[in-house]
This record gives structure tokens, sequence and C-alpha cells, in this order.
């Protein structure tokens, strides 16, 4: 396990603030103590200074993981988030895309959002911004990418996707295996 390069740190920097903006600041410096992030796998883990120092007494190939998953490296070196840094993002989300009942079960199974789906979104979401998805209970899904800006989705047909998948709670249960 090892701290992050500037160049790691950059692409995963830049990853997430497509979802919550600034308030990146606000994951690192938090109230209850200090946290950070490492890379081991190239799997980067969000995890308190405290737990930091409690793994460095085991070794690298037998640690597993330690801390939160955030997402992994691809081996074109891009960064990818995984869906157990949703807890994370979601309480920092800017934008928010809810989607309908009917819809929700679609969007679990790893399909796209559509515009008979779409519940509600945050006003002035941009093309391509990346966005938090909920359902009408206020209880996070997933995250996404939006296909379409606020002022698009007004005025699309009802079959249209208006969110790209990008990963879902659902994915605990299909890819258990490859999540750790």
């Amino acid at each position: 396990m090892r701290p992050l390069t500037d160049e790691e740190t950059k692409a995963m920097f830049e990853k997430l603030s497509k979802y919550i903006g600034e308030n990146i600041k606000l994951l690192v410096d938090r109230p209850d103590g200090s946290y950070c992030f490492r890379l081991h796998n190239d799997r980067v883990y969000y995890m308190s200074e405290k737990i930091l120092k409690l793994a460095t007494n085991i070794s690298r190939d037998k640690l597993v993981s330690v801390g939160t998953c955030f997402g992994k490296f691809t081996k074109t070196k891009k960064f990818r988030l995984h869906i157990t840094a949703l807890d994370y993002l979601a309480p920092y989300a800017k934008f928010k895309v809810w989607v309908k009942p009917g819809a929700e079960q679609s969007f679990l199974y790893g399909n796209h959002v559509l515009k008979s789906g779409l519940g509600r979104i945050t006003e002035n979401t941009m093309q391509y911004q990346g966005v938090v998805v909920y359902s009408m209970a206020d209880v996070p899904l997933g995250f996404g990418v939006a296909a379409k800006s606020t002022q698009e989705c007004r005025r699309v047909d009802p079959m249209s996707i208006v969110v790209f998948h990008q990963a879902d709670v659902g994915e605990f249960i299909r890819n258990e295996d490859t999540l750790t």
C-alpha cells in the first residue's frame, strides 16, 4: 500500500470532481479525524489515518483490502469509480437525478435511465455531467453521466436516454466476486 502519485491523484480527483465538485476537500478534512487515499493492487482505498497506521503491521502480499474501495485504475491508467464510493459521494453530490419507482429496477439491473423513468433532475445539470441517481424516497441507487442537459430533458421523447449508467447498488450482487 502506497500513497498516490501526482498523476494518479490528478486522475482520481478529476473523476470525483465530476460528481461532487469542490466538495472533495470535505472528504479529506473531516471533523472526525484525518482521512487519506491509498493505492493497493491498482485500487484506491479511502481510510482514516488511524486505520492506515494499523494496516502497516500487515505485509503487502497478505493485505486484501483496508478502508473503503473508491475505485480502481485500469490498465490504461484511467480511474474508474466503484459503487462502494456511493455512500461518500451521495451527501456531497452537486447534481442529482431521481428515478420513478418503475424505473428503479431497470437501473439496478444495469440499464440506462430513460426519460419515461425520470422523476426529477437538478436544475442546470449540463450534458455529460456526473450525477448521483436516487429513488423518489431519496435513497442513493448509484451514479451515472447525464446524457442530456436539464433543458433538453424537458422536450425530449420518452424513450430517449437521459442518464448513462455507470454503477449501481445491484453490482454488489452481480459482481460480488470482483468487488473487493
